[in-house]
């Protein structure tokens, strides 16, 4: 898990979708932006959640976020954001206690690894 960089709120790593990019390369690109972490992602999304995102021009839109699975097997030492949020490795039970959205908390505490 890592924080949100304005709230501080915690959450899973996600971004917005990239061209040229499949959604799972998109989500590993992410994780490595975001938290450091390399590894196997797996092509299907093992779900989705909803929630509302708000923009810097003060507009708030609905977002659908497919999750997918990334078997960490490095964790950098230097990444994109690293210092502007904190990271915990935790249990998906744990991480859904973190989390404020509802969806997201169920998907979480579902989650199996593939």
């Amino acid at each position: 898990m890592v924080t949100s960089r304005d709230s501080g709120r915690w959450i899973i790593p996600k971004g917005w979708p990239m061209k040229g990019k499949e959604p799972y390369e998109a989500a590993a690109i992410e994780a490595r932006q975001e938290a450091g972490v390399s590894g196997k992602v797996r092509k299907k999304p093992v779900g989705s959640y909803t929630y509302l995102k708000l923009m810097d021009d003060g507009e708030v839109v609905p977002c659908v976020v497919d999750v997918f699975q990334v078997e960490a097997t490095r964790l950098a030492g230097k990444f994109k954001e690293k210092g502007e949020r904190v990271l915990a490795w935790v249990t998906p039970d744990e991480a859904a206690r973190r989390v404020r959205e509802v969806e997201l908390k169920s998907l979480l505490v579902e989650f199996r690894p593939r």
